[in-house]
């Protein structure tokens, strides 16, 4: 009896043990299906150092002192150009306002409107730390792909700090 016991213990443990390999087996996913690399374009760093200069001298011609913040499309900053006049704020203020237009994959003004027309969604500015609803940042595209971002902070205004970060984001649709 005991015999039996124990073979039937064993039979059951090993059919279970069939039995839960083949459930996992069933809910993960083939290898051939999951994509293990992503692709993805980004501006090179001699670029991201044009745009920053074509900035920064868009704003000295109009007679505004501002520093400029490109960052890659995943964010990372690449190169930050300030004006001798600029003042210290503005090196945080363009490094925020080109991570959000790059993390959001809009500019920067179109969410600061978005924001003041529905208070609601005012939420947003505790979403990251390095997030700002100002003016002046916007996505660099090439080809319809978004490959960085540029922050300008300082001019008079952020209508300005727009302009002059759309003369270095343009620079390639020349």
């Amino acid at each position: 009896m005991h015999i039996l016991k124990s073979l039937f213990s064993n039979k059951l443990l090993l059919t279970s043990g069939l039995l839960m390999t083949a459930i996992a087996a069933q809910a993960a996913p083939s290898a051939q299906i999951i994509q293990a690399t992503v692709d993805s374009r980004s501006i090179s760093s001699d670029a991201a150092v044009q745009v920053a200069q074509q900035a920064v001298a868009q704003c000295k011609a109009d007679g505004y002192a501002v520093t400029a913040t490109v960052v890659d499309a995943a964010g990372t900053p690449l190169v930050q150009i300030r004006d001798d006049k600029a003042g210290p704020h503005t090196l945080s203020s363009s490094y925020r306002k080109a991570f959000t237009a790059v993390s959001l994959k809009k500019p920067t003004a179109d969410y600061a409107d978005m924001i003041a027309q529905n208070p609601k969604i005012d939420a947003l500015r505790d979403m990251d730390e390095r997030l700002l609803f100002l003016g002046g940042g916007v996505p660099i595209i090439i080809n319809n792909t978004i490959i960085g971002g540029i922050g300008v902070g300082g001019a008079p205004g952020a209508h300005l700090d727009v302009e002059c970060a759309n003369a270095g984001a343009g620079i390639f649709q020349q």
